[in-house]
């Protein structure tokens, strides 16, 4: 949980969206960060995961198609920051 003892990130509703396992992982990477107070990033989930970049980056695209996760800055070389959104703006 992270410092302002805020609810956790996580939202139990991820695992009935039919998500592929990858996209999940990227989600629950995600909460692991924004509950610990860490920019959500593509440098830091690399830096996380432990399959192929390819498969990070997919995770991500499915999670904001779905509306979970907003890019919200994003430069050149690729390196994006992303923020959470609330479980009533996902795309179930």
């Amino acid at each position: 949980m992270n410092s302002q003892n805020q609810t956790p990130a996580m939202n139990q509703n991820i695992f009935k969206l039919g998500l592929s396992v990858e996209t999940v992982s990227v989600y629950l990477m995600c909460c692991s960060l924004a509950d610990t107070d860490m920019t959500i990033s593509t440098k830091k989930l690399s830096e996380m995961w432990n399959s192929t970049r390819a498969s990070l980056l997919e995770g991500l695209k499915d999670l904001e198609t779905r509306n979970i996760l907003r890019r919200i800055i994003s430069d050149r070389a690729g390196n994006n920051v992303y923020k959470l959104l609330d479980v009533k703006n996902w795309q179930m």
